[in-house]
Protein backbone atom coordinates (compact mmCIF):
# COMPACT_ATOMS: atom_id res chain seq x y z
CA UNK A 1 0.00 0.00 0.00
CA UNK A 2 1.22 3.38 -0.76
CA UNK A 3 0.97 7.05 0.21
CA UNK A 4 1.34 9.34 3.14
CA UNK A 5 1.50 9.23 6.65
CA UNK A 6 1.52 12.02 8.75
CA UNK A 7 2.29 11.48 12.91
CA UNK A 8 -0.16 13.43 15.27
CA UNK A 9 0.74 14.66 18.92
CA UNK A 10 -1.17 14.83 21.59
CA UNK A 11 0.05 16.61 25.12
CA UNK A 12 -1.90 16.27 28.30
CA UNK A 13 -5.41 15.60 26.00
CA UNK A 14 -4.91 18.25 24.14
CA UNK A 15 -3.30 18.53 19.93
CA UNK A 16 0.59 20.12 19.77
CA UNK A 17 -0.52 23.00 18.08
CA UNK A 18 2.03 21.95 15.38
CA UNK A 19 0.01 18.42 14.33
CA UNK A 20 -1.72 20.34 11.77
CA UNK A 21 0.69 22.17 10.25
CA UNK A 22 2.60 18.80 9.36
CA UNK A 23 -1.00 17.43 8.50
CA UNK A 24 -1.12 20.36 5.99
CA UNK A 25 1.97 19.47 4.47
CA UNK A 26 1.38 15.74 4.19
CA UNK A 27 -2.36 16.53 2.41
CA UNK A 28 0.05 19.66 -0.07
CA UNK A 29 2.27 17.08 -1.03
CA UNK A 30 -0.29 14.54 -1.29
CA UNK A 31 -2.22 16.97 -3.99
CA UNK A 32 1.38 16.93 -5.61
CA UNK A 33 2.23 13.18 -5.74
CA UNK A 34 -1.50 11.82 -6.23
CA UNK A 35 -0.77 10.04 -2.80
CA UNK A 36 -3.69 9.50 -0.55
CA UNK A 37 -3.07 10.83 2.77
CA UNK A 38 -3.33 8.87 6.58
CA UNK A 39 -3.09 10.26 10.04
CA UNK A 40 -2.25 8.37 12.85
CA UNK A 41 -1.79 9.16 16.70
CA UNK A 42 -0.45 7.03 19.39
CA UNK A 43 -1.54 7.46 22.68
CA UNK A 44 -3.51 5.92 25.55
CA UNK A 45 -7.63 6.87 25.73
CA UNK A 46 -6.98 9.08 22.27
CA UNK A 47 -9.95 7.52 20.62
CA UNK A 48 -11.83 10.54 20.98
CA UNK A 49 -9.54 12.44 18.80
CA UNK A 50 -10.18 10.15 15.45
CA UNK A 51 -12.61 12.88 14.79
CA UNK A 52 -10.45 15.71 14.90
CA UNK A 53 -8.02 14.16 13.05
CA UNK A 54 -10.23 13.35 9.94
CA UNK A 55 -10.13 16.12 7.96
CA UNK A 56 -10.86 17.16 4.14
CA UNK A 57 -8.39 14.99 2.10
CA UNK A 58 -7.28 12.79 4.86
CA UNK A 59 -8.06 8.92 3.52
CA UNK A 60 -7.80 7.12 7.01
CA UNK A 61 -7.26 7.58 10.58
CA UNK A 62 -5.64 5.45 13.04
CA UNK A 63 -5.11 5.11 16.77
CA UNK A 64 -2.46 3.26 18.13
CA UNK A 65 -3.75 2.96 21.87
CA UNK A 66 -1.74 1.08 24.53
CA UNK A 67 -1.48 2.19 28.08
CA UNK A 68 2.31 2.37 27.28
CA UNK A 69 2.08 4.98 24.86
CA UNK A 70 0.15 7.11 27.80
CA UNK A 71 3.46 8.86 28.92
CA UNK A 72 5.53 9.69 26.09
CA UNK A 73 9.13 7.34 25.99
CA UNK A 74 10.83 7.44 22.45
CA UNK A 75 11.22 3.48 23.19
CA UNK A 76 7.42 3.18 22.68
CA UNK A 77 6.74 5.23 20.35
CA UNK A 78 8.96 3.62 17.75
CA UNK A 79 8.05 0.04 18.14
CA UNK A 80 4.27 0.98 18.03
CA UNK A 81 4.92 2.98 15.41
CA UNK A 82 7.44 0.51 13.71
CA UNK A 83 4.68 -2.01 13.65
CA UNK A 84 2.11 0.71 11.71
CA UNK A 85 4.61 1.44 9.32
CA UNK A 86 5.65 -1.46 8.52
CA UNK A 87 2.23 -3.11 7.66
CA UNK A 88 1.10 0.16 5.99
CA UNK A 89 4.03 0.86 3.74
CA UNK A 90 3.52 4.62 3.10
CA UNK A 91 6.06 6.21 1.05
CA UNK A 92 6.36 9.10 3.10
CA UNK A 93 6.11 9.56 6.84
CA UNK A 94 5.48 13.06 7.87
CA UNK A 95 6.05 14.74 11.33
CA UNK A 96 5.35 18.29 13.54
CA UNK A 97 8.15 20.63 14.35
CA UNK A 98 8.33 19.36 18.25
CA UNK A 99 11.15 18.16 20.55
CA UNK A 100 9.73 15.44 20.73
CA UNK A 101 10.12 14.59 16.68
CA UNK A 102 13.50 15.15 17.69
CA UNK A 103 13.61 12.41 20.24
CA UNK A 104 12.23 9.79 18.39
CA UNK A 105 11.91 10.46 15.02
CA UNK A 106 15.69 9.57 13.47
CA UNK A 107 15.64 6.20 15.98
CA UNK A 108 12.57 5.24 13.97
CA UNK A 109 13.88 5.94 10.43
CA UNK A 110 16.58 4.61 11.59
CA UNK A 111 14.95 1.31 12.37
CA UNK A 112 13.91 1.20 8.45
CA UNK A 113 17.73 1.58 7.72
CA UNK A 114 16.71 5.68 6.71
CA UNK A 115 17.62 8.95 7.61
CA UNK A 116 15.20 11.58 8.77
CA UNK A 117 14.53 14.54 6.66
CA UNK A 118 14.04 17.47 9.48
CA UNK A 119 13.19 20.27 9.40
CA UNK A 120 12.20 21.00 5.65
CA UNK A 121 10.75 24.02 5.07
CA UNK A 122 8.82 23.10 1.52
CA UNK A 123 9.18 21.32 -1.39
CA UNK A 124 8.45 21.49 -4.90
CA UNK A 125 8.01 19.12 -7.90
CA UNK A 126 10.14 18.23 -10.65
CA UNK A 127 10.09 15.68 -13.17
CA UNK A 128 7.34 14.10 -10.68
CA UNK A 129 9.42 14.03 -8.05
CA UNK A 130 9.07 16.08 -4.73
CA UNK A 131 12.43 18.04 -4.33
CA UNK A 132 12.90 19.07 -0.01
CA UNK A 133 13.82 22.53 0.64
CA UNK A 134 15.76 22.88 4.20
CA UNK A 135 18.01 26.01 5.59
CA UNK A 136 21.70 24.98 5.13
CA UNK A 137 24.75 26.81 7.30
CA UNK A 138 22.33 28.87 9.81
CA UNK A 139 20.08 29.85 7.00
CA UNK A 140 22.74 31.31 4.81
CA UNK A 141 22.18 28.64 2.18
CA UNK A 142 18.70 26.29 1.33
CA UNK A 143 19.32 22.83 0.34
CA UNK A 144 17.62 20.89 -1.82
CA UNK A 145 17.45 17.01 -1.65
CA UNK A 146 15.81 14.64 -3.57
CA UNK A 147 15.07 10.67 -1.28
CA UNK A 148 16.09 8.14 -3.66
CA UNK A 149 15.76 6.04 -1.17
CA UNK A 150 13.04 3.11 -1.23
CA UNK A 151 10.16 4.07 0.95
CA UNK A 152 9.08 4.50 3.45
CA UNK A 153 11.21 7.95 3.61
CA UNK A 154 10.74 10.65 6.85
CA UNK A 155 10.44 13.80 6.68
CA UNK A 156 9.32 16.94 8.99
CA UNK A 157 8.36 19.94 8.35
CA UNK A 158 9.77 23.71 10.02
CA UNK A 159 7.02 25.10 12.21
CA UNK A 160 5.24 27.94 9.94
CA UNK A 161 6.42 25.38 6.44
CA UNK A 162 2.62 24.98 5.71
CA UNK A 163 -0.59 27.03 8.01
CA UNK A 164 -2.10 24.57 10.19
CA UNK A 165 -5.48 22.79 8.87
CA UNK A 166 -8.67 23.26 10.90
CA UNK A 167 -9.51 19.79 12.93
CA UNK A 168 -12.59 18.08 11.85
CA UNK A 169 -14.37 18.46 8.86
CA UNK A 170 -13.62 15.28 7.42
CA UNK A 171 -15.29 12.05 6.76
CA UNK A 172 -12.44 9.77 6.75
CA UNK A 173 -12.85 6.25 8.23
CA UNK A 174 -11.40 5.94 12.32
CA UNK A 175 -10.05 2.74 13.56
CA UNK A 176 -8.31 1.77 16.72
CA UNK A 177 -5.47 -0.26 16.71
CA UNK A 178 -3.70 -2.11 19.43
CA UNK A 179 0.51 -2.50 18.68
CA UNK A 180 1.99 -5.20 20.48
CA UNK A 181 4.55 -3.87 22.52
CA UNK A 182 7.29 -6.14 23.66
CA UNK A 183 8.06 -4.49 27.49
CA UNK A 184 11.55 -5.97 27.18
CA UNK A 185 12.33 -3.29 24.06
CA UNK A 186 10.74 -0.38 26.40
CA UNK A 187 13.70 0.56 28.08
CA UNK A 188 12.78 4.36 29.28
CA UNK A 189 10.72 4.83 32.37
CA UNK A 190 8.68 8.27 31.33
CA UNK A 191 9.29 11.32 32.48
CA UNK A 192 7.86 15.16 33.10
CA UNK A 193 7.21 16.58 29.56
CA UNK A 194 9.60 18.90 28.01
CA UNK A 195 8.16 22.13 28.57
CA UNK A 196 8.62 24.60 25.80
CA UNK A 197 9.85 27.97 26.48
CA UNK A 198 6.79 30.16 26.54
CA UNK A 199 7.08 33.45 23.66
CA UNK A 200 5.20 36.37 24.67
CA UNK A 201 4.57 36.77 21.07
CA UNK A 202 3.80 33.24 18.71
CA UNK A 203 4.17 34.50 15.27
CA UNK A 204 3.23 31.59 13.73
CA UNK A 205 -0.04 31.88 14.55
CA UNK A 206 -0.37 35.44 13.65
CA UNK A 207 -3.07 35.68 10.00
CA UNK A 208 -1.55 38.94 9.28
CA UNK A 209 2.49 40.18 9.82
CA UNK A 210 3.95 43.86 9.59
CA UNK A 211 7.86 43.25 9.17
CA UNK A 212 10.25 45.90 8.99
CA UNK A 213 14.01 46.15 8.49
CA UNK A 214 17.22 48.23 7.88
CA UNK A 215 15.02 50.57 5.72
CA UNK A 216 13.75 51.70 9.02
CA UNK A 217 16.74 53.82 9.67
CA UNK A 218 15.80 54.67 13.27
CA UNK A 219 14.14 53.31 16.34
CA UNK A 220 11.56 56.08 16.64
CA UNK A 221 10.55 55.37 13.15
CA UNK A 222 9.09 52.15 14.26
CA UNK A 223 5.28 54.12 15.29
CA UNK A 224 4.56 54.35 11.51
CA UNK A 225 5.06 50.54 10.87
CA UNK A 226 2.62 50.18 14.50
CA UNK A 227 0.07 51.98 12.71
CA UNK A 228 -0.03 50.14 9.94
CA UNK A 229 0.09 46.81 12.00
CA UNK A 230 -2.84 48.12 13.61
CA UNK A 231 -4.62 49.47 10.83
CA UNK A 232 -4.29 45.71 9.24
CA UNK A 233 -4.93 43.54 12.34
CA UNK A 234 -1.45 42.42 12.53
CA UNK A 235 1.51 41.54 14.28
CA UNK A 236 4.54 43.30 14.60
CA UNK A 237 8.18 41.96 13.25
CA UNK A 238 11.41 42.25 12.28
CA UNK A 239 14.22 41.06 10.48
CA UNK A 240 17.64 40.37 12.55
CA UNK A 241 19.49 43.80 12.50
CA UNK A 242 16.26 45.45 14.33
CA UNK A 243 16.60 42.86 17.16
CA UNK A 244 20.46 43.24 17.55
CA UNK A 245 20.04 46.89 17.63
CA UNK A 246 17.63 46.30 20.78
CA UNK A 247 14.55 48.01 19.35
CA UNK A 248 12.11 45.28 19.17
CA UNK A 249 12.37 42.12 21.79
CA UNK A 250 13.77 38.84 20.33
CA UNK A 251 10.29 36.94 20.09
CA UNK A 252 9.30 39.07 17.23
CA UNK A 253 12.42 37.96 14.75
CA UNK A 254 11.66 36.14 12.01
CA UNK A 255 14.08 34.36 9.89
CA UNK A 256 16.28 31.41 10.22
CA UNK A 257 17.69 32.53 13.67
CA UNK A 258 14.36 34.04 14.75
CA UNK A 259 10.43 32.05 13.86
CA UNK A 260 9.38 30.98 10.95
CA UNK A 261 6.23 32.30 9.79
CA UNK A 262 2.73 31.71 7.16
CA UNK A 263 0.57 34.09 7.73
CA UNK A 264 -2.05 35.00 5.16
CA UNK A 265 -0.36 38.51 4.69
CA UNK A 266 3.27 39.72 4.67
CA UNK A 267 4.40 42.85 4.74
CA UNK A 268 7.93 43.84 4.48
CA UNK A 269 9.04 47.60 5.37
CA UNK A 270 12.72 48.27 4.16
CA UNK A 271 14.20 44.74 4.34
CA UNK A 272 15.99 43.74 1.26
CA UNK A 273 16.01 39.94 1.62
CA UNK A 274 18.67 38.00 2.92
CA UNK A 275 18.35 34.41 2.84
CA UNK A 276 18.51 34.27 6.74
CA UNK A 277 14.93 36.45 6.57
CA UNK A 278 13.60 34.56 3.21
CA UNK A 279 13.77 31.19 4.86
CA UNK A 280 11.22 32.33 7.75
CA UNK A 281 8.82 33.73 5.87
CA UNK A 282 8.49 32.55 2.01
CA UNK A 283 5.47 30.44 3.17
CA UNK A 284 3.50 33.27 3.26
CA UNK A 285 -0.19 33.49 1.40
CA UNK A 286 0.54 37.03 0.01
CA UNK A 287 3.99 39.14 0.24
CA UNK A 288 3.80 42.78 -0.54
CA UNK A 289 7.14 44.40 -0.36
CA UNK A 290 8.44 47.76 0.19
CA UNK A 291 12.16 48.93 -0.12
CA UNK A 292 13.52 51.63 -2.49
CA UNK A 293 16.08 49.48 -4.36
CA UNK A 294 14.51 47.63 -7.20
CA UNK A 295 17.18 45.40 -7.07
CA UNK A 296 16.21 43.79 -3.65
CA UNK A 297 16.16 40.27 -3.46
CA UNK A 298 12.87 40.41 -1.02
CA UNK A 299 10.89 41.38 -4.76
CA UNK A 300 12.18 38.06 -6.40
CA UNK A 301 9.55 36.23 -3.31
CA UNK A 302 6.95 39.58 -3.44
CA UNK A 303 3.64 39.16 -4.96
CA UNK A 304 3.37 42.84 -4.51
CA UNK A 305 7.16 44.62 -5.21
CA UNK A 306 6.31 48.62 -4.27
CA UNK A 307 9.46 50.19 -5.30
CA UNK A 308 9.77 54.05 -3.47
CA UNK A 309 10.55 55.38 0.07
CA UNK A 310 8.40 53.19 2.53
CA UNK A 311 7.83 56.90 4.29
CA UNK A 312 5.95 57.64 1.75
CA UNK A 313 3.88 54.85 0.76
CA UNK A 314 2.97 53.82 4.28
CA UNK A 315 1.51 56.71 4.86
CA UNK A 316 -0.42 56.80 1.93
CA UNK A 317 -1.10 52.94 3.23
CA UNK A 318 -2.61 54.15 6.20
CA UNK A 319 -5.28 57.38 4.13
CA UNK A 320 -6.38 54.60 2.21
CA UNK A 321 -7.18 51.83 4.95
CA UNK A 322 -8.73 54.37 6.95
CA UNK A 323 -11.09 55.72 3.97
Amino acid sequence: MSGILAVLERQSGGWHKMSFEALAGALELGRATGLEVFACVPGCGAGEAAAEASVAGVAGVTILEHEALEAYTADAWVEALAEWIAELQPDYVLFPHTYQTRDFAPALAARFGRTLMADSTGFSMEGGVPVFERPLFQGKHIGRFVLETPAPNFVSFQAGAFRAVPPGGGAAPAAVRRPALDPARIRQRPEPPFRETAQAVDLSAAERIVAVGRGIQDEGNLELARQLAAALGAELAASRPIIDNGWLPADRQVGSSGQTVAPRLYVALGISGAIQHIVGMKGAGCIVAINRDPKAPIFEIADYALVGDLFEITPALLDALSS
